[in-house]
């Protein structure tokens, strides 16, 4: 059995006589642990190996089910055939949007702008109604294995609203990143107001998973004073992380890492996340690299609303995964990695295969980057090096797989086995600061047959109000002056018709 330096330092702390003393300390035992060694950026695979955490943070990872010298009333949590990997990491999603699910199954961005996007939500959600939208889909993320989020809250319609959200994240037991939106509404609460709110949040708060961050979308429309005013403030008061939307190309949204980094942001301690950066150009790419800022994939999103993935694929060193608008499709990071995973192979190929005609010699992407995109990437986002990985002193957010499902059985390569076959419904157990937030296949939370029914009340009220409001007609131009163009409909049946068909919601 070999003990990590950390762990035999720790031990002769909690040492009193010839026992030791465990502080809130846990070993999962038996599995299969996927951890991260820093120094070469590579995977390590202890199998039937056992993962020691103290308090919030993995003190060891030892090659024994059976170790001795664990401290004294250490949980023991037996992992036979299990896979012990990092839980995932979304640094992009908009939890308050949970209440809509199904609705916008077939939407398009132009749709969603104006139907569910921030300039529809005051006259749909009261305070309360949003609090329980936050939480509700923040535990639906929990659940399948999402420990982290950077949750851009584009809901601060007014102070009650954006504060509702921020108390349901600290509520939520998950890592929250929690990017308060500052924009201009319809309300009397403008980029002034809050910003007062802000810091009386950040000095009135005190939590130990959900940290205050910022959004702000008006890098390149805003007037210059507006924007200088916001950047200002996220160095003044040390914001961790600051996030924006950039889909440029003929959606128009701007955002650009050229425009943010004029703005003198991108080159400052304050991590710069960039969902989405749809037709990011060359410039705008080594801008990121020289600036070590990150950009947020959405893949399954930009598919479903028409971002298009044009060059993204190129900056994938500065990249990390996000879910963005769950209530369209999936709440997991792990189906963004596969969908991401099987893009990119696609793309890569079709050089090879369409363009010169030839044979590929070699797969263009491992499961190991998709991995990588899933966990590790998203933590130096956020400019968190503990985050993401298991190694010793990072925190212990996990996601322990049954590895005897259905699905995974006969499995080998753990790593192979997660993005490639599993799916949530394999997940046992998820850690977040090392405590079980969900176990034995059932979330850990004390009422949530109540959270349920306050959110199903609160969903039913508001998908009647946005079912008795008709769709946006999209003819004519968009708001950037681009004209709507005719997109080709799928046709799947035979004969007459081709299977559309109307929404069911």
């Amino acid at each position: 059995m070999k003990l990590s330096q950390v762990v035999k330092v720790m031990f002769g702390v909690l040492c009193h006589g010839t026992h030791v003393v465990g502080l809130g300390s846990k070993l999962l035992n038996g599995g299969t642990i996927v951890s991260f060694d820093r120094d070469t950026g590579l995977f390590n695979i202890t199998r039937n190996g056992s993962l020691l955490i103290i308090e919030d943070r993995i003190n060891a990872i030892l090659d024994s089910a059976s170790p001795g010298g664990v401290p004294d009333d250490t949980e023991m949590v037996d992992c036979t055939n299990k896979i012990i990997t990092p839980g995932f990491i979304d640094t992009h999603r908009h939890g308050w949007q949970t209440v809509y699910k199904t609705l916008g199954s077939n939407t398009t961005l132009a749709e969603y702008s104006t139907r569910y996007g921030s300039a529809a939500g005051l006259r749909l959600f009261s305070p309360d109604d949003l609090y329980i939208s936050q939480l509700t889909g923040i535990y639906e993320a929990l659940a399948a294995g999402v420990t982290t989020i950077l949750d851009h809250a584009h809901h601060t319609w007014t102070r009650d609203h954006a504060e509702a959200g921020w108390q349901a994240s600290i509520d939520s037991g998950a890592r929250i990143f929690f990017a308060y939106g500052f924009q201009n509404t319809t309300t009397d609460f403008q980029i002034p107001q809050q910003m007062d709110h802000w810091r009386e949040l950040a000095t009135s708060t005190s939590t130990n998973l959900a940290t205050l961050c910022m959004a702000y979308d008006d890098f390149t429309d805003s007037p210059e004073n507006i924007t200088k005013a916001a950047v200002d403030f996220a160095k003044e008061n040390r914001v961790p992380v600051l996030t924006t939307h950039h889909v440029d190309g003929p959606w128009g949204f701007g955002n650009t890492p050229e425009d943010i980094h004029r703005s003198g942001l991108l080159n400052s301690s304050v991590k710069v996340v960039i969902s989405h950066s749809a037709f990011l150009t060359a410039r705008g790419a080594q801008l990121l690299r020289n600036t070590n800022q990150h950009i947020a994939i959405t893949a399954e999103s930009e598919m479903h609303y028409g971002h298009v993935h044009a060059t993204t694929h190129h900056i994938l060193d500065q990249a990390s995964l996000g879910v963005d608008t769950h209530f369209t499709f999936s709440t997991d990071i792990l189906t963004q990695a596969r969908i991401w995973l099987q893009r990119v192979r696609e793309r890569l190929y079709s050089h090879t295969v369409a363009d010169r005609w030839e044979i590929p010699s070699s797969n263009p992407m491992s499961v190991n980057q998709a991995f990588l995109l899933a966990t590790r990437q998203g933590g130096l986002a956020l400019g968190r090096e503990d985050l993401g990985i298991i190694a010793p002193d990072a925190r212990a957010d996990l996601v322990v797989w049954d590895g005897r499902s259905p699905a995974l059985l006969g499995w080998a390569d753990p790593i192979a086995a997660v993005i490639l076959h599993a799916s949530v419904g394999d997940i046992d157990h998820v850690l977040v600061n090392g405590e079980f937030v969900k176990r034995d296949k059932k979330l850990v939370i004390e009422g949530y047959e109540g959270v349920q029914e306050r959110f199903l009340d609160a969903a039913g009220r508001i998908q009647a109000k946005l079912k008795e409001t008709p769709l946006p007609q999209l003819v004519g131009t968009f708001s950037t002056g681009y004209p709507y163009g005719i997109v080709q409909q799928a046709d799947v049946q035979r004969g007459d018709g081709t299977g559309y068909g109307p929404s069911y919601a």
